[in-house]
């Protein structure tokens, strides 16, 4: 399996042209959680043609409310919802707004976006009707997600099954996607990579005595979720190839 460890390549498709009209900019999508900066609101204003009479010069482009050449367009309306800044009044715009805008920075499960469009008061019923849209698109994969969360965070920060699993159930992905993304990987790639991140470790544990060293070690591997038989093994060789005598150690002394 191919390493990787930059999040931010996990990226899913851009969203299709038929999800609506609710896009980044949407005042409600505000206040995303942590990775990733927010897009910006700012909209380009409407472009003008070239001047007739004027050489190698453009005309000024129009803003809102306003035509080309900056003449202003007394018939046209009062400024819209968008251009004063007030929410959509479709709840269905609304929420598509939203979960693009919090797509945008990086993937999220469908229950991620499911409670923050209950934060924003949503409808059940709209948001569902939504999201059930976004998964059919391709915006919404929990599979993937699960997938690149396993590989990212395994070679990465080295967390093994059980650890990885913990994390995607709290980011409510199914027990069965979960099952299926950490079967990736195997015993024999979780003892590899254990060991490593002893190998790592064993260095700043050189002047402490063996069960000290021992507890460390042991301990770090079972915080990233490896199992203590694993754990103690791994540790156990590591401090043998350095001269450690660990003949009398057994499980009890983990």
């Amino acid at each position: 399996m191919t390493r990787r460890t930059d999040w931010a390549d996990h990226a899913y498709p851009a969203s299709p042209t038929d999800l609506g009209d609710g896009g980044p900019g949407d005042p409600d999508g505000h206040g995303a959680p942590r990775d990733g900066d927010e897009p910006s609101d700012g909209v380009r204003g409407g472009g003008g043609a070239r001047g007739g009479g004027r050489s190698g010069g453009r005309r000024r482009r129009g803003g809102f409310g306003e035509a080309a050449g900056g003449q202003q367009d007394s018939g046209s309306p009062s400024s819209s919802r968008a251009e004063k800044g007030e929410p959509p009044a479709d709840p269905a715009e609304r929420a598509r707004g939203i979960c693009l805008r919090l797509l945008t920075g990086q993937p999220r499960t469908r229950k991620q976006l499911a409670d923050a469009l209950a934060k924003r008061d949503i409808p059940d019923e709209v948001a569902q009707e939504v999201l059930s849209r976004f998964e059919e698109v391709g915006l919404i994969n929990d599979g993937a997600f699960a997938d690149a969360w396993v590989e990212s965070r395994h070679h990465g920060r080295g967390l093994a099954r059980r650890a990885l699993a913990r994390e995607l159930r709290t980011k409510g992905v199914d027990s069965a996607v979960i099952d299926e993304a950490v079967g990736q990987l195997d015993s024999e790639q979780e003892e590899e990579t254990a060991r490593e991140l002893v190998a790592r470790k064993l260095r700043s544990t050189r002047g402490l005595d063996r069960d000290k060293r021992l507890r460390r070690l042991a301990g770090m591997l079972a915080r990233k979720g490896y199992p203590e038989g694993m754990a103690l093994r791994v540790v156990r060789q590591a401090l043998e190839e350095e001269g450690e005598e660990t003949e009398d150690l057994g499980l009890g002394d983990f």
